[in-house]
């Protein structure tokens, strides 16, 4: 899942940039408001942590303006600014949460899962289909109630599967959910990693939709071995 993370400080942005990643998150990073409505007005983006301090545009205009344009980009502001009127104002602007710093990360990584979980209608932290489960504040996976060892990448292909069952998603979708800016991409990561997949869930969970992409089904169950016999 792609974040985009909208901070001027060099120091609070590569330390998060690097903690988010390790949480199975891609983040690309903007140190500037102008910066930061290109890349929303670009899209491809989960959700905003957006600094109120920005040069250029600062994070409260810039807030303003996603929602004067009825951009429904989810928003978690993380700023210094820790006054109660200061958080009125950045909730009632649009902010779907509001972080004061300095706050530690494991925070931060539990309210980006809790926003998202809550956005997307769902109460549970985990998301299942079938006998498939998938937790993303825990970053375990089991099928049939056993555990699977998935890599980073992996894990982070499935739960982009696993948001929508059925919906098909295409390679360079895929890629834009794994991949930040900047991170070298081969040629056939995607399908590396869907055909490793595949391997530890049984192939028929993952399906080719030809020309278009690749989506997550449950597996038909197996038809009896013999139709029963008529007395």
């Amino acid at each position: 899942m792609k974040l985009l993370l909208a901070e001027d400080d060099p120091m609070i942005g590569s330390s998060l940039v690097q903690g988010l990643k390790q949480a199975g998150f891609a983040a690309d990073w903007v140190r500037d408001g102008r910066e930061a409505r290109s890349a929303v007005h670009a899209g491809g983006y989960a959700l905003l942590l957006l600094d109120l301090g920005l040069p250029g545009l600062d994070g409260v205009a810039l807030l303003r303006e996603l929602r004067r344009d009825q951009i429904d980009i989810p928003v978690l502001v993380i700023t210094a600014r820790d006054t109660v009127t200061d958080k009125i104002a950045g909730l009632n602007l649009g902010a779907d949460d509001y972080l004061t710093k300095p706050f530690d990360l494991n925070e931060l990584i539990a309210r980006i899962h809790a926003l998202l979980r809550r956005l997307g209608g769902r109460a549970q932290s985990h998301m299942c289909l079938g006998g498939l489960c998938l937790n993303p504040l825990t970053r375990e996976t089991t099928l049939d109630d056993k555990p699977l060892s998935l890599s980073q990448r992996e894990f982070s292909l499935l739960e982009a599967l696993l948001q929508k069952p059925g919906a098909v998603l295409s390679r360079e979708q895929l890629e834009d959910r794994l991949y930040g800016w900047g991170e070298e991409v081969a040629s056939n990561a995607v399908e590396v990693h869907l055909h490793n997949l595949r391997r530890k869930l049984g192939a028929d969970w993952i399906r080719n939709v030809r020309g278009v992409g690749y989506k997550l089904a449950e597996p038909a169950a197996p038809a009896d071995a013999a139709a029963p016999t008529r007395q």
